[in-house]
């Protein structure tokens, strides 16, 4: 029911963004761009500005019950209004049982990402919102504990158990993200905007006798996987 809950907010969030984008791309479109505008697409400044973000999709879901938190905030400097480089700085945390193999995963750390992106709307500078592209590299050097049922020795017939729990594991993950998103002015200097993220690791450290189940700021631990995020976005008065 909780998982209901949270589908159903990410698509309202979705259609929402894109109700309030689709008038200001419709109209650039069905009316031609006038004197002033073509003159502010040829003389844009180098420096456009620096945002703040806070991602809230993890922290509603670890609200609705989710055995993981995943929370960070952004810092995005905008030059030509078309290049949009970032440092995303997080913190992610699980404390999830297995029901499978009642493995019991704890971790909690932080993990980092830069990257940057590229404004499609670049040239419809009047416009208070755009669709973007772009790239990121992230990392994450944590720890955690592994415990599960106590396992038994073939070789002794069964009759020895050896209790299976590993605590301060220490792992580095690395991976990289391409990420489509959507920003869109709601208020003045407050923004809204969602992104879909294609996440692919790079690297991670093993243990002999477990491997990490969650990672900080990639996820639930795999070759790959996608990643639905919604920010509130302030910009900056400078």
């Amino acid at each position: 029911m909780r998982k209901k809950i949270s589908d159903y907010i990410s698509l309202s969030l979705i259609l929402s963004s894109l109700l309030l984008l689709y008038p200001l791309a419709g109209n650039g479109q069905a009316r031609k761009a006038t004197a002033k505008e073509k003159a502010e697409e040829k003389e844009v400044p180098l420096y456009q500005g620096t945002s703040v973000g806070v991602e809230i999709a993890g922290l509603g879901s670890y609200l609705l019950g989710s055995d993981i938190l995943s929370s960070e905030i952004a810092v995005q400097a905008n030059f030509k209004n078309r290049f949009l480089p970032v440092v995303e700085v997080g913190y992610g945390k699980a404390d999830a049982i297995n029901d499978g193999n009642d493995l019991h995963y704890k971790t909690s750390a932080p993990y980092f990402r830069i990257g940057i992106d590229y404004n499609v709307f670049h040239k419809k500078t009047h416009l208070p919102g755009y669709l973007y592209a772009g790239l990121r590299y992230g990392m994450s050097s944590f720890s955690y504990d592994i415990s599960g049922p106590d396992m038994t020795d073939p070789n002794y017939g069964g009759e020895i158990t050896v209790p299976y729990s590993y605590s301060g594991i220490k792992s580095t993950a690395s991976w990289v993200e391409a990420v489509v998103g959507l920003k869109v002015k709601i208020y003045k200097s407050f923004c809204m905007g969602w992104s879909v993220r294609y996440k692919k690791r790079i690297s991670i450290t093993e243990h002999d006798n477990s491997i990490p189940w969650y990672v900080p700021g990639f996820g639930k631990n795999a070759g790959s996987s996608f990643n639905l995020m919604y920010n509130l976005i302030y910009n900056l008065p400078f």
